[in-house]
């Protein structure tokens, strides 16, 4: 009897083991915001073989899971509501969610300027104490590496904006999530998914990265470090230490650290892999419904901004298809200054802003100039109330049909006047202006391709550059350095984007 009886619990308890719960993809917790007037997918696991229905606000959908026990289904587009409501799936086991909400739902990603919390940003304390939006929420990604795109990731759960909560948002993200659902009056989601320092290639999927002209380039760096791998390993503690105490002298002597920061260990596991990111942190999110992408990355590869041209309008295209909605709106942020000003031996940020410019050439994009507000000697600038509100202003224009000027100045095409170039614009209905001073970090260059600084006279929406060094301008550039002085506005107080009318 006895030996039978444990037969029987046995059994029970392998059943148990072998029987899964069902499970959802991780953007459907409590409190989550689900995208407005688009259809919805939702999707998880189950056992094999599996009847799954899900319910929200009055609609079911089922679906029976396959042979590796994954389910979808896709439910009809809902409008948008702040009235709490629950979404239960329902198999062998039951689901139940609870507080959610649909609105407008935004990706926010890319590195560190991305990542940058609230905590940190300008007028900390006061943004913090006065975030009272439960409306507004951030779902946060966790750090996660993965060899194969990964079917899910943990995250921190979906949070309203509150003082407890808010200083570990995204700021960029943030600011501008705040400042559509003041506007909109609907609840807005935020989904972060960002990791500091990260290059462009990790976020992006094999097969789109295999594609690129930059892929063999890119792949050789990485073997050579894998190849090193084990050695930067095993030196990078003492290197770390050295550098520690160095830096540890030279701020009691007031003195230069003559210790060069040490090379961090690139290799398996750790966030350099080649589609490492996409992988570990993107993947899990696709196809979930939402608005629009919000991207602020590319300092990690200012050393080869001719790769990231190919590159970044490669990811874009991918990353659409993933979500399989369209041409999903993506905006982004064009780096900042910094780094040494007017320096006409190392421009690499300028032509990283270039780079970024392809981009534009996509349809359903734009970007956020930020040239103005960056810090020289700081590559997180503390501003990113600013740079939430020019991608918001973005957002409402080309999204929600808001009326505004929402770009700056752009360069449009340049006309040859005696010893003068004059630059045409677009976006400079308004006019052009200069604060503080005269128009600041132009240049021109005759046949010979040698840049002199020169000067502008503002006629209504064009500049009229003339430089006393050139009798017979050519090319003409504006703020096409690392950390440029730009006072050039449109009348809506929106930055000109840096420019070159060069090839050279």
């Amino acid at each position: 009897m006895m030996k039978l009886l444990r037969l029987l619990l046995s059994g029970f308890s392998l059943g148990a083991v072998s029987r899964a719960d069902v499970t959802l993809a991780p953007l459907f917790q409590d409190h989550a915001v689900l995208q407005c007037d688009k259809p919805l997918p939702v999707w998880g696991r189950a056992d094999a073989g599996e009847h799954v229905t899900v319910t929200f606000k009055g609609q079911q959908a089922s679906a029976t899971t396959g042979a590796d026990g994954r389910w979808m289904v896709s439910l009809a587009a809902v409008p948008a509501s702040a009235e709490p409501a629950e979404l239960v799936v329902a198999g062998k086991s039951t689901v139940t969610l609870k507080d959610i909400v649909v609105g407008e739902v935004w990706l926010a990603s890319g590195q560190s300027n991305m990542e940058w919390p609230v905590r940190l940003a300008q007028n900390a304390a006061g943004e913090i104490a006065a975030a009272n939006y439960p409306l507004l929420r951030q779902l946060t990604v966790e750090h996660n590496v993965a060899a194969t795109p990964a079917e899910t990731v943990k995250t921190s759960g979906w949070q309203a904006a509150t003082p407890q909560t808010v200083g570990e948002f995204t700021a960029v993200g943030y600011f501008f999530g705040r400042d559509l659902q003041r506007k909109l009056g609907v609840p807005v989601g935020i989904i972060n998914s960002s990791w500091g320092g990260t290059a462009i290639e990790v976020w992006m999927d094999a097969a789109a990265l295999r594609s690129t002209a930059a892929f063999p380039a890119i792949d050789a760096r990485w073997q050579k470090d894998l190849a090193e791998f084990p050695a930067r390993l095993a030196s990078y503690p003492a290197e770390q230490a050295a550098w520690s105490k160095a830096e540890e002298h030279a701020r009691a002597t007031r003195t230069k650290n003559p210790v060069p920061w040490p090379r961090v260990p690139i290799g398996p596991g750790t966030p350099y892999a080649p589609s490492g990111l996409f992988n570990g942190m993107i993947a899990p999110l696709q196809p979930g419904a939402l608005r629009g992408i919000l991207w602020y990355q590319g300092e990690a590869n200012w050393a080869h901004p001719e790769e990231y041209a190919g590159l970044f309008p490669a990811m874009i295209r991918a990353w659409r298809a993933g979500w399989n909605q369209g041409d999903v709106p993506f905006y982004f942020v064009q780096l900042a200054n910094f780094g040494v000003p007017n320096d006409p031996t190392f421009r690499a940020w300028a032509h990283l802003r270039e780079a970024q410019t392809q981009a534009l050439l996509l349809r359903a994009t734009d970007m956020a100039v930020t040239i103005d507000i960056g810090e020289a000697t700081n590559i997180h600038p503390l501003n990113k109330q600013e740079v939430g509100r020019r991608l918001a202003l973005i957002a409402k224009a080309q999204v929600y049909g808001i009326a505004g000027d929402f770009s700056g100045p752009v360069f449009e095409r340049v006309r040859s006047e005696g010893r003068a170039l004059r630059v045409y614009f677009s976006h400079a209905a308004t006019g052009l202006i200069s604060y503080n001073q005269p128009v600041q970090s132009l240049e021109l260059a005759g046949a010979d391709r040698r840049f002199f600084p020169a000067s502008a006279k503002i006629e209504r929406s064009t500049l009229l550059v003339t430089a006393p060094g050139v009798k017979e301008p050519v090319a003409v550039r504006y703020a096409w350095s690392n950390a440029p002085v730009a006072n050039l506005y449109n009348g809506a107080g929106l930055p000109a984007a840096p420019f070159r009318s060069d090839l050279w």
